[in-house]
């Protein structure tokens, strides 16, 4: 790989919110000089950046291609797409254009473990990240989860590894993560906004697999497959068990088996041996049992000097809740339990949200859904909205369109706000029903971000329930 941060050419961070200061504090201390830009006309933190970075240019406003040409490197925040028409002009002029996790894999040199997909990757990257510290192994978790790599990279001598979560838009501009293990968990549309088709949604998340060093598969999502020598090392996982040992190898799933008891119960499964009782994990639905097996074909697919014992992995299991706003359960009043899944902002993490949660008994859920639908198609939700939802509650901005896709498959109705949303849920629960809080859109039509959305769901549902024990 060319060394291009080792050079003396010209370097532009395009960008100046988290991600892009980090990138300029890691240049700070590698001695490295560069200016900065954003699309924004004046930061609210301007005048600090400003004093932080004297010894560089600064520009404001649209992004104009001549200056950005005159840069051999250009550095991109993952908000800002590189198909920006003066990005694109300034690549066919020679410059060449990275991200922060690109800069962070030339300088790495302790395992990296490398998570995406489109649903579930916080969750497994925390858990990966607990499994390790609970064994010693000092992980710095970071990337996508919220701490910008290059911010842990300057404390490199506080870890021993690196769990990174990683979004298409950080993948679009890596280019040879070589990760340890690799893994995409799942793929289904997302930021059909951001991209022109679904393959190049998938081609940013496969850059992921890029000189790694074994691989971690979905076996039940071909997407999540990348073409790779048959000699790499490889684990899957799946719900479905195979029949024989040989069949099974480095396989994780799902198995009913006979306890010392005598009696059936379901496990968590490496191959034909149990590994942990699926009815002691504190995250609930058939994602999060996914999840789990994600994390531990990760956990084990690394080198020795990363063991972990199957004590530690255990207890991590057996205490893990989850991560807020994630499909997380919030009360039970009446015998009617209330979900968040705020972080569902696309149709793959709502369809886990619904089959996860969904009885066997027939129609159990109340969905409430809606917001900013990034050009998502919703109808790959009727099927399951037909089996398992009663009623779906849409409210926001692009209800109407959602509506359309979907109406056919259940009871539907469109409200103005979360708040009408809820009421008309209550209303309509009877005991045993789950009301289900998963957008499949983003939040920015009425909510600042996902937990705000998720903050206010809860507090409504808080709300709701005392008034109703106080009459």
């Amino acid at each position: 790989m060319t060394n291009l941060i080792a050079s003396d050419q010209k370097r532009l961070i395009i960008g100046m919110g988290q991600t892009g200061l980090s990138c300029a504090r890691f240049l700070v201390a590698k001695g490295m000089s560069f200016d900065l830009c954003d699309t924004r006309e004046l930061l609210p933190n301007q005048t600090a950046i400003e004093a932080e970075f004297p010894q560089c240019k600064i520009f404001n406003g649209e992004l104009d291609a001549e200056i950005l040409a005159q840069y051999h490197e250009l550095i991109v925040s993952p908000g800002i797409a590189i198909a920006e028409p003066a990005i694109v002009s300034a690549l066919k002029q020679g410059s060449h254009v990275r991200g922060d996790v690109d800069i962070f894999a030339e300088y790495v040199t302790k395992p990296v473990i490398g998570i995406t997909g489109s649903n579930g990757k916080s969750t497994v990257t925390t858990l990966v990240g607990e499994i390790l510290a609970a064994a010693g192994h000092k992980p710095a978790v970071c990337g996508n989860i919220g701490i910008p790599v290059l911010d842990v990279l300057l404390n490199d001598d506080n870890y021993q590894c690196y769990v990174v979560e990683l979004s298409s838009f950080q993948l679009e501009t890596t280019h040879h993560l070589a990760a340890e293990v690799a893994c995409v968990l799942n793929l289904s549309e997302d930021h059909m906004d951001r991209y022109d088709s679904m393959m190049a949604y998938h081609q940013a998340k496969h850059r992921i697999f890029q000189g790694c060093r074994s691989i971690v598969i979905n076996r039940e999502d071909t997407l999540t497959q990348p073409l790779v020598s048959s000699a790499m090392p490889k684990k899957s996982f799946g719900l479905q068990m195979a029949e024989n040992n040989v069949a099974a190898k480095n396989q994780y799933s799902i198995a009913q088996i006979k306890t010392v008891e005598g009696l059936q119960a379901e496990y968590l499964m490496f191959e034909q041996q149990p590994i942990f009782p699926v009815a002691e994990l504190k995250i609930k639905g058939r994602h999060n049992q996914l999840n789990a097996l994600a994390a531990i074909a990760l956990i084990e697919s690394l080198p020795s000097e990363l063991k972990v014992s199957a004590d530690q992995l255990q207890q991590v299991l057996s205490n893990f809740t989850g991560l807020p706003h994630r499909c997380s359960w919030i009360a039970e009043h009446n015998n009617i339990e209330y979900f968040n899944d705020s972080k569902g902002t696309n149709v793959g993490s709502t369809l886990a949200a619904i089959e996860g949660l969904a009885s066997p008994n027939g129609k159990n859920i109340i969905l409430i859904a809606g917001g900013v639908g990034k050009d998502q198609d919703f109808e790959p939700l009727a099927d399951a909205c037909r089996l398992s939802v009663k009623q779906i509650l849409l409210f926001g901005r692009d209800a109407k369109l959602i509506a359309e896709d979907i109406a056919s498959s259940c009871e539907l109705n469109i409200v103005e706000t979360l708040e009408q949303a809820l009421a008309q849920a209550q209303k309509l629960a009877n005991a045993g029903d789950i009301i289900l809080f998963s957008p499949a859109c983003a939040s920015f039509d009425q909510f600042a971000n996902y937990i705000a959305r998720g903050e206010a769901f809860e507090q409504l549902v808080t709300k709701m329930i005392n008034a109703k024990e106080d009459v």
